[in-house]
């Protein structure tokens, strides 16, 4: 049987703690027929690593990362997307072993080719959030080219938020993009993604969006949704629809009045329940890294580490805990 290095956690600790995160040999899965036997390069942290390392039992031990750029040095027997050799990106999925290791198995159906205009670095950073934008836009809320009217992105200065403002800019010319941010840096952020409008999110909304909508949001996005349904209800028109993508429970009977419609977006359910359209996730990475090659949307790294170790792991889920970072954080580079 393989191994390989792994960084993972046992106990629920806090990032600050050295044993939050640390290093072991595993051994690597036997590669099912569409499986993927990738080398890492680099690898980024995302919400839902801290969240699952701060709070989910590790049953063992249990490796993180759901963000990957690598090589590919072995295919399954009905591999038919890649080949030894290629380079690729993806996100994985929740119930097998994360990224953060230096071999990894993933299926070649939720993998999309890198970008060859990116480093491993930063292509680490899309993966997760492109799909998550993706699925939002295009699948939840069934946006397209000719698709007209007015979108909040609530928390677009976080990873997804701020890949879901340069999808809507490079694909969808009909629609108006507003951003939310808090300050000045990070609205030149938003602005610079091209967000036509920004707001103040820790202002108030409904007096603050009505001013650029009159007549109610057709669409709103939202990382931040905690005690904000009644907000969300009086500044979307009638008909309207919302996705979320943090954890409810949620009351959405404020909604009820204008019929505005409430989705939740998981990345993940397609690898998780082996839907039939789950090569759509193959798809979609291959599209945003043909527009990252075009330049029509670029990576959304802000802070890089190196090299991929436990203790460099537990600084990058430091950044992300602080809920004070734009953009991502990606670490890259093995010992």
């Amino acid at each position: 049987m393989t191994t390989t290095t792994a960084i993972g956690y046992e106990k629920n600790l806090p990032a600050t703690d050295t044993g939050a995160l640390t290093a072991r040999e595993v051994e690597l899965p036997e590669l099912a027929p569409h499986d993927l036997l990738v080398e890492v390069e680099a690898v980024s942290v995302n919400p839902v690593d801290v969240k699952l390392r701060a709070s989910a039992p590790a049953d063992g031990f249990r490796v993180l990362g759901f963000d990957a750029a690598g090589t590919v040095r072995e295919v399954g027997s009905a591999v038919t997307l890649f080949a030894p050799g290629d380079e690729v990106f993806y996100a994985g999925s929740i119930d097998r072993p994360g990224t953060n290791q230096r071999l990894h198995v993933v299926d070649e159906r939720i993998t999309g080719r890198k970008p060859q205009a990116l480093s491993f670095a930063d292509a680490a950073a899309l993966p997760l959030t492109a799909i998550t934008a993706w699925e939002t836009l295009f699948d939840r809320l069934a946006l397209t080219e000719d698709s007209t009217g007015t979108l909040l992105v609530v928390g677009a200065t976080g990873g997804v938020g701020s890949i879901m403002v340069q999808l809507a800019e490079a694909l969808l010319p009909n629609v108006t993009v507003i951003a939310t941010a808090s300050d000045d840096e990070r609205t030149a952020w938003v602005r610079s993604l091209g967000a036509e409008y920004v707001v103040n999110h820790h202002e108030d909304l409904t007096a603050q969006v009505p001013a650029i909508a009159p007549d109610g949001l057709d669409w709103l996005f939202t990382a931040h949704s905690e005690g904000q349904v009644e907000t969300y209800a009086r500044i979307v028109r009638p008909f309207g629809h919302i996705v979320a993508i943090d954890d409810g429970p949620r009351d959405v009977s404020p909604l009820k009045g204008k019929s505005i419609a409430w989705h939740w977006e998981f990345m993940f359910t397609r690898p998780l329940h082996k839907t039939p359209d789950m090569i759509e996730q193959h798809r979609l990475l291959n599209v945003v890294a043909d527009l990252v090659d075009e330049g029509r949307i670029t990576a959304t790294v802000t802070t890089t580490l190196a090299p991929i170790s436990s203790a460099t792991l537990r600084e990058a889920h430091g950044l992300v805990e602080s809920g004070r970072t734009v953009g991502k954080v990606v670490v890259h580079g093995w010992e």
